[in-house]
Formats: C-alpha cells, structure tokens, sequence
C-alpha cells in the first residue's frame, strides 16, 4: 500500500511538474511590424491556422521598427521584423539583426527571395498612372503608354505626382526615374507639373476628378478610383517603379521555433489570400491585382541616399 501510495504521488508530482513546464513554455512568437493594419490581418489567419502559438507584435513605422530592433540586438526581443521596406530590410542584414532562414514549402517567386536567405520579400507596391479619358477627349490629348511620354510639351500642366518630400510612394517614383533616366528627365518632367500633392494618393484623385489628365500614384489607390466608377485608365509605364516589402528571421531571438513557424506561413498560399486583398502584388503568384507577369518591377541600379536624394530634389526641381 505504501508503495502503491508513493507511487501516486510521484506520478502526480510528475505531472504536475508537466503542467507547470508547458505554461511557462507556452508556445508564442513576438513580432515587430510597419504596418498594423496589414499585420492586424495575417496575424488573425496565421492564428487560426495555429491556434496553440500566442502572438505578440510591436507596430510602429518602418524607422522606428528598424532602429528598435538593431538597438536590441545584443538581447533581441522580437523573433521577426517584418512589413518593413527592402531597404530597411538590407539595412537590418547589414547590422547582424537576421539569420538566414529558408521558409518550408515557400511558394514565393524567386525575384522576391534574398540571395543568401536572410530575408524574403512577401509584396510589392508598384508605381502606374491614374489617366482621365474624359479629360484626354476634352483636351485632344494622347493616351500615354510610358513613363517617357511625360515629358512631352503636350502634357503641360497635366500632372500630378506626390511630393518626394513627404511621400514614400513620390520617393519611389522620383528615384527610379533618376536611376533609370538621369535628373534632365526629373527636370522635363517638372515642367509638365500641375502639383506636388502631400500623399501618395493627392495626384490620382485630381486625375480621377478630371482637375488634371494624369496622376501618379500606387497601386491600391489606382484601382480604388477605377473601381469606384471614374473615367479612368490605369497605366504602367514601360518600366515600373515599386517598393517592395518583407521580414526576416531575427538572430538569437527568444522563440526561433514559432518566428521559423510564422515564416513559413508568411510563405503559403494562405498569407498570400490576405495579403491580395490588401496590396497590389504578392510575392506568391496569382494572388493581388496587379499581375506581376504583365509588368517589368525596375531593380535599382544604384544606392540611394533618401535624405540626399530629398535635398537634391529641393535644391534642383523646387527652386527652378
């Protein structure tokens, strides 16, 4: 009997000692993200698909997130960064933050892979113009097909293009259009501006109300005006300016095994049906509106310096 007794309370002292080492081990993965909104979302179904890991984030813009987590380096406290811009994600390789990680099954198109696995980009945000057919007929104007037709005198005063100045979208396009064309063509192109708007969207609503023939904007919003019914096409230039997004596994982070799990998810088929909603192309093909296969992404053939490139626009387009 009292061996049958002692056993008993060995056994419930083991399995009490069970109990207690999985709820101070319970399963959770801590995130660090750009975008709340997007993130709010591929966290709902990546806890669905796995209920058992608890999900933290901290969310803040893409600077914020980037210093915070090379500053945590030396004791990091997030498992992955992510939501946050390629060149942010470069700057986060650079610094030590991220670990190479290949995600399982990954369904991501090769493009938007990091050559030595220390990131992978899961969207791009890509550059077209909001054109006004009502306002091309009233003004005899051509339909533009390429960025290069811009520059021609006949589109005097007929567009609009966010202000590199306070927009990350007016960036993007103005940087490609250095990078690809030279600063004349920023300079011809200047000449043809109606308005710097402040937002990556100012530009495609003046196009879509027909106060301008042409606005330059992204993705989401193009579609957006077209959708809701306004006289408009969208067209993407011969080339096509984007930002590209993504995240990475962080080194030495305190949940390796769910940030691997959280990976893997942002490679599937499944984070690719929320993202298509929410942006203009996916990573994983045959998901958003914009058909990558229909479009040439321009890679950057140099560096760019934000806070310089920004001065230089100052300095050379705004005191013209």
């Amino acid at each position: 009997m009292a061996n049958s007794t002692s056993g008993f309370i060995g056994l419930a002292a083991a399995l009490a000692m069970t109990l207690s080492g999985s709820l101070v081990q319970a399963a959770e993965v801590v995130i660090y993200n750009a975008s709340d909104s997007v993130n709010s979302a591929l966290v709902a179904a990546f806890k669905a698909k796995h209920p058992g890991i608890d999900v933290k984030f901290v969310s803040g813009s893409t600077g914020p997130i980037t210093e915070r987590a090379i500053a945590e380096k030396g004791n990091p406290q997030a498992d992955v960064v992510y939501l946050v811009n390629n060149d942010a994600l470069e700057q986060l390789k650079q610094a030590g933050v991220f670990e190479p990680y290949a995600p399982k099954a990954s369904k991501i198109a090769a493009d938007f892979r990091e050559p030595d696995g220390f990131y992978t980009k899961h969207f791009a945000t890509t550059m077209c113009m909001v054109v006004n057919k009502d306002r091309l007929a009233q003004k005899k104007l051509p339909m533009p097909t390429t960025w290069e037709d811009l520059i021609k005198p006949v589109y005097a005063k007929e567009i609009s293009l966010p202000s590199p100045l306070k927009s990350g979208t007016g960036g993007a396009i103005l940087t490609t259009f250095v990078d690809a064309f030279g600063w004349p063509f920023v300079e011809n192109l200047n000449e043809n501006v109606y308005q710097y708007a402040d937002g990556g969207s100012g530009g495609a609503e003046l196009a879509s109300v027909g106060e301008i023939a042409i606005g330059l904007s992204f993705d989401t919003t193009c579609y957006k005006l077209k959708s809701a019914g306004r006289p408009v096409e969208i067209v993407f230039g011969r080339i096509t300016p984007n930002i590209t997004e993504g995240g990475g596994l962080v080194a030495g982070g305190p949940n390796p095994k769910e940030g691997k799990i959280f990976l893997d998810f942002m490679a599937s088929d499944d984070a690719a049906k929320v993202l298509g909603k929410v942006v203009g192309a996916t990573a994983v093909p045959g998901h958003g509106l914009v058909d990558l296969s229909q479009i040439t992404l321009w890679k950057m053939r140099r560096p760019v310096d934000v806070p310089e490139f920004r001065k230089a626009f100052a300095s050379r387009i705004l005191k013209q």
